[in-house]
């Protein structure tokens, strides 16, 4: 058994940094507490450097129930960069609150958690990672203790710790039939019990992905919590869930006669379907941006349906969840730097803000999935991987609800250029605005060359 502690230095650092930025706070005096969100900061971009690293060693299996792999690498780097981009958003909000070192920490908590939940290859260490996804993120919904956010964290809480109890349910019952509860010791299972073991475990990482039936905390705590916590709970989470259900749906369900290829994909459209209507005549842009994740889980969820029958299903997964995160954050930036949540609260914005409306307008048609945006590359992915996996009626399902999705991404946009309204706008969330635009592009235009380089020996 490789027992190297180095071979998890990025997890190691995130966690230094929460724990080192508790122990700050502690002593630090209420107006120097920003301190703590430079610690943590700090502590993500050596984590970053240890994932770059590390990428170019061969995969390993740490203590026999942790994989360090292409798909942990690309969680880590993900993660790390999604977490430190609303470190700095939540900075300016949380500034001089008498408990902005603890915004910092739980963040960093639960994006570990995050990370551990897509390198997991244990059911128990699964559960564990859920576990310390969700918890710390229950607490950062009702951060603000206002009424709007602690309804949010009772709804978001209430449902997680429903279908968590659903999880650690399918979690037993595999093991019952298995003996283990490692990922790669699971073989042929024939049981009527295993298809329901299937649907429990499913039930938690569909929560933590935000797809139907377990979506329905989605939007409330998007509009409740506030706009940086919005950010990270429907974008850094979904890293993890769906890099996780692609390991278990590869390595658990492969041999398990249950028919759980349909049922994802019944999943799938019933997500992406369901978030593009309800997100149709959405009037507040959180709501709006809320209903977009679902609909974007859907699709998510296409290349998981399709594991082990395509080779295109793991690279259109993980460049489809770097190139979502990056350009939802970039959304969120925009509405962090208008400060306000209607749609006509965005008049006037391209006469008075015209580099923000260019990174609106990029963001929302990326979501669309609109060349040359990194979403684009990612959807022809998934949607090639679908054809090619036999699920060619999945695919042209998916074409569907991408073409109707430009409806409420326009309306959104349309407001931006009628009347001659002056909007102030922040900085800071200004340039992240910027920063994730120019990333998504960038991702878009080198995705051949990357795509190349990863999968080279494939």
């Amino acid at each position: 058994m490789n027992e190297n502690p180095f071979d998890l230095l990025p997890e190691l650092l995130i966690l230094l940094g929460a724990v080192g930025g508790l122990l700050a706070g502690l002593f630090l005096p209420r107006w120097r507490q920003r301190l703590v969100g430079w610690i943590c900061g700090t502590a993500l971009v050596a984590a970053l450097a240890a994932t770059l690293v590390a990428a170019f060693r061969p995969d390993l299996m740490a203590f026999e129930a942790y994989s360090v792999d292409l798909l942990t690498h690309v969680a880590r780097a993900t993660v790390i960069v999604a977490t430190l981009l609303v470190v700095v958003l939540a900075a300016r909000w949380a500034r001089d609150h008498s408990r902005e070192a603890e915004l910092y920490v739980l963040i960093m908590l639960a994006a570990l958690g995050t990370v551990i939940l897509a390198g997991a290859d244990d059911l128990l260490v699964l559960i564990a990672a859920y576990l310390l996804a969700s918890i710390p993120a229950y607490a950062l919904a009702g951060f603000a203790k206002d009424a709007a956010g602690t309804e949010a964290a009772l709804k978001y809480y209430l449902m997680g710790a429903f279908l968590g109890v659903l999880m650690l349910a399918g979690v037993t019952l595999l093991y019952s039939l298995a003996g283990t509860t490692a990922y790669q010791e699971f073989g042929p299972i024939r049981s009527g019990v295993a298809g329901l073991a299937v649907v429990f475990l499913l039930a938690g990482l569909l929560f933590k992905a935000g797809g139907v039936p377990a979506h329905f905390w989605v939007p409330d705590v998007t509009e409740g919590t506030s706009r940086a916590v919005a950010a990270f709970v429907t974008t850094v989470p979904k890293i993890g869930a769906f890099i996780a259900l692609f390991r278990v749906a590869s390595e658990v369900f492969a041999d398990l006669d249950t028919g759980w290829r349909p049922l994802i994909a019944i999943v799938a459209t019933a997500t992406m379907t369901l978030g593009n209507l309800a997100a149709f005549y959405q009037d507040n842009v959180r709501r709006l941006l809320a209903y977009s994740t679902i609909s974007q889980a859907g699709y998510l969820l296409v290349p998981i349906v399709v594991a082990g029958r395509s080779e295109l299903a793991e690279p259109a997964l993980l460049f489809y969840v770097a190139a979502y995160a990056i350009t939802n954050i970039g959304a969120f930036a925009v509405v962090l730097a208008v400060d306000k949540d209607l749609l006509a609260d965005y008049a006037g914005l391209a006469r008075s803000s015209p580099g923000l409306i260019f990174a609106l307008i990029v963001c929302l048609l990326g979501l669309v999935g609109t060349p040359p945006t990194a979403v684009f590359v990612g959807k022809v992915l998934v949607f090639t991987a679908a054809w090619e996996g036999g699920y060619a009626w999945l695919a042209v399902v998916a074409v569907i609800n991408t073409v109707a999705s430009v409806f409420y991404y326009l309306r959104w946009i349309r407001p931006a250029f009628q009347g001659s309204g002056t909007t102030t706008v922040t900085r800071s969330a200004t340039r992240i605005a910027y920063l994730a635009t120019a990333v998504s592009l960038l991702l878009g235009a080198g995705s051949g060359a990357m795509l190349a380089s990863l999968y080279h020996g494939s």
